[in-house]
């Protein structure tokens, strides 16, 4: 990876952030190809309880960088072709890589969340923004749209009138406006602190049981109802039967705070 993504992990909470403070934040192709190399690595980490997603300095993230991305055209071109095997090109799989992981994702919002910035912030389970935070589909201001899967995930936020009229406008708003269109979850004056409180209180219950309630939702929320009954179906019946589920059942017996086991290698999509 280069210096501007970077993952540490610990006590089974990995802090994945955006390191180019000087520049906002501001995305280069070096920095999505490495999201999406450090949301693979992090799939094979059995012991990983959540991801904060985050940016260093003043900015989540401040978009492309198109300064730096425009020197080399063929290298965008490149980005755009898709790979057959995960139906996401370059630009798409920075932010898809992170709904392909089995752990709840939890952006921390501060300053600016611009274009390809809130389509990476989109792309997490949960959005914690500081109030005062900018956040726009910004591709408007320069003639183009969002192409990096921020369509999709509008469309599974807010209404298409509400999407429509923030991409066409590329209209600047508030964390608070965002919470009240519902781009953003919670507004918290400090969102990391406010980050890692949330990803506690997660870990607090069963590994297995999360990883499915996230794989049910994204794999059903616009489906039809009997679909998801099978699919409700389907994810219940190991978890009612594994390892973690007696381990919370025995503690809660017991009224104690129960002791985990990492998550099962068999439910990790």
């Amino acid at each position: 990876m280069t210096r501007n993504v970077t993952t540490t992990i610990e006590g089974g909470v990995a802090h994945l952030r955006l390191a180019r403070p000087e520049k906002l934040n501001a995305l280069t192709l070096e920095m999505l190809d490495d999201l999406a190399e450090a949301a693979r690595r992090l799939r094979s980490e059995r012991g990983l309880r959540s991801v904060i997603l985050s940016g260093e300095g003043d900015s989540f993230c401040a978009g492309l960088d198109f300064g730096t991305a425009m020197k080399r055209p063929s290298r965008i071109v490149s980005h755009f072709v898709p790979r057959p095997w995960r139906g996401t090109n370059g630009f798409q799989e920075a932010c898809w890589g992170l709904r392909r992981l089995p752990v709840p994702v939890i952006a921390a919002v501060d300053g600016h969340c611009l274009g390809g910035g809130l389509q990476i912030a989109l792309a997490a389970d949960v959005r914690i923004a500081h109030p005062e935070s900018t956040w726009s589909v910004l591709e408007g201001r320069w003639g183009i749209i969002p192409d990096m899967t921020g369509v999709h995930t509008l469309s599974e936020l807010v209404g298409i009138d509400v999407a429509k009229k923030l991409t066409m406008t590329a209209a600047k708003i508030s964390g608070t406006e965002a919470q009240r269109l519902g781009l953003v979850t919670d507004v918290a004056e400090d969102p990391l602190t406010a980050a890692a409180s949330l990803s506690e209180e997660i870990a607090q219950r069963s590994p297995d049981a999360v990883a499915a309630a996230k794989r049910l939702f994204d794999g059903t929320w616009r489906r039809g109802p009997w679909r998801t009954f099978a699919r409700e179906r389907v994810e219940q019946v190991p978890l009612l039967f594994g390892e973690n589920a007696r381990r919370a059942r025995e503690a809660n017996a017991a009224r104690r705070s129960p002791e985990y086991r990492e998550r099962s290698r068999r439910l990790v999509p």
